[in-house]
């Protein structure tokens, strides 16, 4: 039997799905698959009792696909499901690792962008001798800035790429500009890249997102800011022990062309929370869900 998808509900109507999943959703039933439906904004408003309050009881352990849930919220969904004799099939413990980049980036080290970070609460901004302290850390070059989950990269000059991380003001003025685009949503920290260049062919996604399911690759998709849809086939077999050993059921990791031909993991997320491209038919997603 496959495991059950727990959806989020529309939060105008919570009997359906959230339009942005109800495809996906629709497909996972088509499949033969079983689904339920949480209320995503009272779990993130600490109220995780009312958030599955329409699961039902024994469902069994469960996949969940919707919108990202911080870590610690995660966890407390976990908690609320276990009363209702269920669960989620990933552990809080396996989600974190996943969709934080300290989580996963010592298992990926030998096929990602260096990198280096430090704890900051939203909001806060490290001064310009702590950030160049850090910068320090890494191989000299041009750096990226993100939080412990996501980038600004459709701020890229503002917000995200650091041409010279030798310049402390410069440093100091594109990270503050980071933090304050992200606002209340700054996760866990500051995370700071070394940048690599990869290879532009406007004929394919320059990012690919691999889908994979219990540690082998079931599904390449574009990355879902492409605006090319059309994907290649990656060479993917020095990414897998690093997939496997992270040791999480369902997690995606999006990578890209390296100018030297060398593929390299861009990001790694939760696939619980990776978002579908939106041109890309859910049908085939659905099936790994639906257990085909």
């Amino acid at each position: 039997m496959p495991a059950p998808v727990l959806y989020c509900s529309d939060p105008l109507n919570p009997r359906r799905v959230d339009a942005h999943f109800a495809a996906e959703a629709h497909e996972v039933r088509a499949a033969g698959g079983d689904i339920a439906l949480i209320d995503h904004d009272a779990l993130l408003q600490g109220d995780a009792g009312r958030a599955v309050a329409r699961v039902p009881q024994g469902m069994g352990a469960a996949l969940y696909r919707g919108w990202m849930i911080p870590a610690d919220r995660y966890a407390d969904l976990s908690t609320a499901l276990l009363s209702r004799r269920g669960g989620l099939l990933t552990a809080p413990d396996r989600y974190r690792a996943a969709h934080e980049l300290p989580g996963w980036y010592e298992t990926f080290r030998e096929v990602t962008p260096a990198s280096v970070w430090r704890q900051a609460d939203p909001g806060q901004t490290p001064s310009a001798a702590e950030l160049s302290a850090l910068a320090a850390q890494l191989p000299a070059g041009p750096v990226v800035v993100k939080d412990f989950v996501k980038s600004r990269k459709d701020a890229w000059d503002e917000a995200c790429y650091i041409p010279d991380p030798g310049d402390a003001r410069q440093l100091h003025r594109i990270v503050g500009r980071f933090v304050e685009l992200q606002a209340e949503f700054l996760a866990g920290g500051i995370v700071l890249r070394s940048f690599e260049r990869f290879v532009r062919d406007e004929s394919i996604a320059p990012e690919l997102r691999v889908w994979w399911l219990d540690g082998e690759p079931r599904l390449i998709t574009p990355h879902p800011d492409s605006r090319v849809t059309a994907t290649t086939a990656p060479e993917l077999a020095h990414v897998a022990p690093s997939v496997r050993s992270l040791g999480c059921r369902f997690v995606t990791t999006d990578v890209a062309l390296r100018e030297d031909g060398t593929w390299r993991v861009i990001e790694v997320g939760d696939g619980q929370v990776s978002d579908l491209h939106p041109a890309w038919d859910p049908a085939a997603l659905a099936g790994l869900l639906a257990g085909e």
